[in-house]
């Protein structure tokens, strides 16, 4: 059997797992710069198994707008440039000898504002995660009360403590919305 302090501790990490989450699928997410994080989800044949980019070749930026790949294989350079190429994220890779150039195109009007509404989907299903397990830990509560192990005060007083913490990731959620669309605006 928990205890109100377990349950809000439990609470605690569950959230900031939701908001770590959150913050990964934002990285996935284009802006009109370029970022090496990008490439995190594409994965290339490495001798018959698949496996991260990440961990075939060195991934770095060139400058704002290309991230540059180098193969720490001979052989892998035109295995990766076809991954990036059939992956869904839009990206041209072009090689120079050992070096693949991943040049980031510039973003249209349109599709700016296609990616502020992923973003914002996105932020509302990491409010949603978050409010489920404001709702779970509320229920674990009442049932502590419900089987006489904390007082009505203790649920009261427990209640407050997790709707101020959901209150504050709800808002770490909306900020980094916030950043993440003015990234994608930025011209």
């Amino acid at each position: 059997m928990s205890t109100i302090v377990e349950i809000k501790k439990s609470l605690e990490g569950k959230m900031d797992q939701s908001i770590e989450s959150f913050k990964n699928n934002l990285t996935r997410i284009r802006t009109g710069r370029a970022n090496p994080a990008l490439l995190d989800t594409v994965q290339v044949d490495y001798y018959g198994s698949q496996v991260p980019i990440s961990q075939v070749a060195n991934v770095a930026l060139l400058d704002a707008r290309t991230i540059s790949v180098t193969p720490w294989e001979k052989g892998m350079g035109a295995k990766i440039e076809k991954a990036i190429r059939e992956s869904d994220l839009g990206l041209n890779p072009a090689s120079m000898g050992d070096l693949i150039r991943v040049p980031m195109p510039a973003m249209s009007e349109e599709r700016r504002k296609e990616m502020t509404k992923l973003v914002r989907t996105e932020g509302e299903s990491g409010k949603v995660a978050i409010r489920n397990l404001r709702r779970d830990a509320n229920d674990g509560v009442k049932k502590l009360v419900k089987d006489k192990l904390a007082s009505e005060d203790d649920e009261r007083r427990a209640q407050d403590d997790i709707q101020k913490f959901t209150d504050r990731c709800i808002a770490e959620v909306d900020k980094l919305v916030a950043s993440k669309e003015q990234d994608i605006m930025a011209v």
